[in-house]
């Protein structure tokens, strides 16, 4: 069986034309490669050298088999070299999926980071509903995902990525929209509020409620919507104002007016990945988050 190790003797040879110079350059001495040599021609079937006692030249057979042999060993040194980027997180595939929102706040400049680290690396992107994004990572569907606090739940490992406050988003013809300085929550009082379900997205709607609580106001609640862009599209129809993250400022949506809340409640973004993932390009990507903080 013809083995790499006598197609690397065989180029050399081939490219020096010289068993001498060949064994030299392969640190080996001359009468093994001489024997590697003619056994790789007794298992080819074919002369490859016309050995003369001063020259040694290709014959047919043996120019054709060094362009195939060059191909095959360059084939496999670059098939080596990749699992060695992989394993280190410098060549493959990553799959990750988010929140919808957050392509307006932590997706953009992670992305930014983590392409220009490792460049190799093909990542893939998705926008995932929050109630099915720890599922997805679970499942091995993706290989991270990123969105507000998820429930503890066996297997998975979680680290924030993002802060950032919520705001107040209102229909530019709102008798609040013009006004200047923080909204507080006892201006909403009896105000038609768009909110999350608590179900599926409990940590916004939580810190939502807990808002309008500390300052002994019930609000009204008159839709409950899962994606922030579609609540914020309702806010523009004078369907009720909502809190939202501040990074849906950048929307530019006509008809909103967003505007800062007192005492603001600050929400978290967290990325959260499966502890048993492998993949070695998700550790290049906590290296990325962990240089961020």
């Amino acid at each position: 069986m013809i083995d790499l190790r006598q197609m690397r003797y065989f180029v050399a040879v081939a490219e020096t034309l010289h068993f001498g110079r060949a064994a030299e350059r392969l640190h080996v001495s001359q009468p093994p490669l001489s024997r590697q040599i003619a056994a790789l021609e007794r298992e080819l079937g074919a002369t490859l050298f016309e050995r003369h006692s001063r020259q040694v030249r290709l014959t047919p057979a043996g120019q054709r088999f060094l362009e195939d042999a060059r191909s095959v060993l360059a084939a496999f040194d670059e098939a080596c070299r990749s699992a060695r980027l992989v394993e280190q997180g410098e060549l493959g595939e990553l799959h990750v999926g988010f929140m919808m929102h957050a392509a307006l706040s932590s997706v953009p400049p992670l992305t930014r980071e983590f392409v220009s680290r490792h460049p190799h690396v093909r990542l893939h992107l998705r926008e995932v509903l929050p109630s099915a994004l720890v599922d997805a990572v679970l499942k091995g569907e993706l290989d991270a995902g990123i969105g507000f606090l998820p429930v503890a739940r066996k297997g998975i490992e979680r680290r924030p990525v993002h802060r950032e406050p919520l705001c107040l988003a209102l229909p530019s013809a709102h008798a609040l929209a013009g006004d200047d300085g923080p909204v507080a929550a006892t201006a909403l009082a009896g105000e038609a509020l768009i909110a999350v379900p608590a179900d599926i997205v409990p940590t916004l709607r939580q810190a939502t409620d807990r808002w309008f609580a500390d300052a002994g106001v019930t609000p009204t609640v008159r839709l409950e919507v899962q994606l922030q862009h579609s609540i914020v599209s309702l806010v523009a129809e004078s369907l009720g104002v909502a809190l939202v993250p501040a990074s849906l400022r950048r929307l530019g949506l006509p008809g909103v007016v967003f505007r800062e809340l007192a005492d603001a409640p600050q929400v978290e973004q967290w990325l959260f990945w499966r502890t048993l993932n492998r993949n070695a390009a998700l550790h290049a990507l906590l290296d990325v988050v962990a240089r961020q903080d």
